[in-house]
């Protein structure tokens, strides 16, 4: 993806090189070029939308991970990857015998499972937005889980399914 900046350069140099062939064309009339030849409909549109340089970046985030805290890697990996379907992104532990920090993904969703003292509290939640809620209970419920078959819930906000891990973690997820 190109930046302002490199937006900008270009339709400089597409008014230099029209102008080397006798085509005067004023800077407005090149930055709209470009942004056309970009996909964008206007230079406006193209400006509020391509990426800034360094110096005049903004505050950005990306996706956030959880991380919950866990005490068994056996109860975890029953809950997380058997039951919820997640897969391991990576296992690490400081030495053998040390406490385990896990990384799991699912659809898009990714989770740090950790057995570390500080690295979250016990009995949180997190909010997960998503589509196709339906097809989640109906596969949760068909695994036939020992501790939990949950079910959807309708709210104000939106269809709930929570789901309680082992350690006293709570998933809600959401479809609204």
């Amino acid at each position: 993806m190109f930046s302002i900046e490199q937006a900008k350069q270009m339709a400089k140099r597409l008014r230099s090189a029209l102008a080397a062939g006798n085509q005067q064309v004023s800077h407005v009339t090149a930055l709209e070029l470009v942004a056309r030849q970009m996909g964008y409909k206007d230079w406006n549109t193209a400006a509020a939308s391509l990426p800034r340089p360094d110096a005049e970046a903004s505050i950005s985030f990306e996706r956030p991970i959880p991380i919950l805290r866990m005490f068994d890697e056996a109860k975890a990996r029953e809950f997380y990857l058997d039951f919820l379907g997640f897969a391991v992104e990576f296992e690490h532990r400081f030495e053998a015998d040390l406490p385990l920090y896990l990384g799991i993904s699912r659809g898009g969703l990714q989770l740090h499972l950790s057995e570390h003292h500080g690295d979250a509290s016990p009995g949180s939640t997190i909010f997960v937005p998503m589509h196709n809620i339906e097809l989640l209970r109906d596969e949760l419920q068909g695994k036939r889980y020992g501790y939990g078959r949950p079910d959807i819930v309708q709210q104000g906000w939106g269809q709930v399914l929570e789901v309680y891990d082992p350690f006293g973690n709570r998933i809600r997820f959401c479809q609204s």
